[in-house]
């Protein structure tokens, strides 16, 4: 059975309040850093970990 818009919605969120978190731990940014991060990006893992160990060098 497809998911509805709303599962698919509250999936979403849930896997971008995931990543967000995960930035965070991995690499010591801030909560606002990793959020734009994923708005920016998505929720690809590997371009997120490379982009976030790139801001925090600066």
């Amino acid at each position: 059975m497809a998911e509805s818009k709303q599962e698919r919605d509250e999936r979403l969120k849930a896997e971008k309040e995931f990543r967000v978190r995960f930035l965070m731990k991995e690499t010591g940014i801030t909560e606002a850093q990793a959020r734009d991060l994923v708005d920016m990006i998505g929720i690809d893992p590997n371009s997120l970990l490379r982009e976030a160990r790139l801001l925090k060098k600066k």
